[in-house]
């Protein structure tokens, strides 16, 4: 009797301890999605920023470089420290990328005049006329060792900072539908290219080899239900992600990813991705950030959680849609909120990002989520 009654004991412990691994187990998930952008500051001409669109944004260490419209901006400890413009030798008024030199420091400014490069407090700059840059239009910069990648109108360049030698890359010795390139992520040893009409390329430098991913049939319809391939050959912008060995492309038709194998689209018809309008996309460990017409939506791949930012045009608070994987959506309010709901680019600083948007930069900063 008295091991009858132990047995009986046991079994009801066992299932309050389950019951109570359960609760614990749940709250450990809740809390690990529970933090969201909550806290937003944002820079207009009000603190000193320049009117208008911010076309990119780039993190270094504890320093913020902004392209807009009228210049670059240097934000240092939260405030504008210096806004550079032609009159300082900068050589276009609208910056569209910015990417700084670990190694030496120098920042390299893609503009709608050339490139330039800002160096010991001094603008050097590169145009068609002056040295071998394909055309002055340049949406796009990166650093890759020696080497500073420049997407233009006109194809790709390739800027040796050793020698001093430009190499072009367009329809002429490369898989180009069309030269016009917009965006440019490199890895170690890959370069990808977001471009017009062509999708994404990727070059191997190693073998001198390109290979083209793009819209195998030219009907998104059939591509997004088959996941075939990119869903559409206008590319604004490619970033590849490290850790997940996953490229993400964005277009104006909607988003995708590649990992190597397996391609992925999404769609505002069943996806939680506010737009299909997307500026720029970037990545960053499980974590995927689309910047559309609408809004910025965050896609979270170990969740397969969405959650999108707007600001409320009406009342100048925030709007916060999270979509979960089983279709519920959960609307959540703050009392701050981006600048704008155009979004054209983001970049992160630890936890923090920093967004462009089409009326001023925004900071947004992680806060916990309490439950209203």
């Amino acid at each position: 009797m008295f091991l009858e009654r132990t047995g009986k004991s046991s079994s009801c412990w066992a299932v309050l301890r389950m019951a109570a691994f359960l609760i614990l187990a749940t709250a450990s998930l809740a809390a690990q999605g529970s933090s969201l952008y909550t806290k937003w500051i944002n820079y207009t001409p009000a603190n000193g920023f320049p009117k208008g669109e911010v076309y990119c944004v780039t993190v270094d260490g504890d320093r913020v470089w902004a392209g807009t419209r009228d210049g670059l901006v240097l934000l240092e400890n939260g405030s504008v420290k210096k806004v550079f413009t032609t009159k300082d030798g900068l050589a276009g008024h609208a910056v569209m990328s910015v990417a700084v030199d670990k190694q030496t420091g120098d920042v390299w400014i893609a503009t709608f005049g050339g490139l330039s490069r800002y160096s010991g407090g001094q603008f050097k700059n590169y145009t068609n006329l002056t040295s071998g840059l394909a055309n002055d239009l340049v949406y796009g910069v990166a650093v890759q060792g020696k080497y500073v990648w420049v997407a233009t109108t006109a194809g790709v360049n390739r800027l040796d900072t050793y020698t001093g030698t430009w190499s072009i890359f367009n329809e002429s010795n490369a898989p180009f539908e069309e030269p016009w390139t917009y965006d440019i992520s490199v890895t170690a040893d890959r370069i990808y290219f977001a471009v017009w009409g062509s999708g994404v390329l990727s070059y191997d430098p190693e073998h001198n080899s390109w290979k083209p991913y793009s819209d195998p049939d030219g009907e998104m319809e059939l591509v997004l239900y088959r996941n075939q391939g990119l869903i559409h050959n206008v590319v604004s912008s490619v970033s590849y992600n490290p850790g997940t060995k996953t490229f993400w492309a964005s277009t104006y038709f909607g988003l995708s990813s590649y990992d190597g194998r397996n391609w992925h689209n999404y769609l505002t018809k069943d996806s939680g991705i506010v737009s299909n309008f997307v500026n720029a996309v970037r990545s960053r460990g499980n974590e995927v950030w689309a910047c559309t017409q609408k809004g910025l939506s965050e896609l979270n791949t170990s969740t397969n959680t969405w959650t999108t930012y707007q600001p409320d045009a009406k009342t100048g608070r925030g709007k916060i849609l999270v979509t979960h994987p089983d279709g519920r959506t959960e609307r959540i309010g703050s009392s701050t909120t981006l600048a704008h709901n155009y979004i054209l680019n983001i970049a992160f600083q630890g936890d923090d990002l920093w967004v462009a948007t089409a009326q001023g930069l925004s900071h947004g900063i992680l806060q916990p989520h309490k439950e209203q």
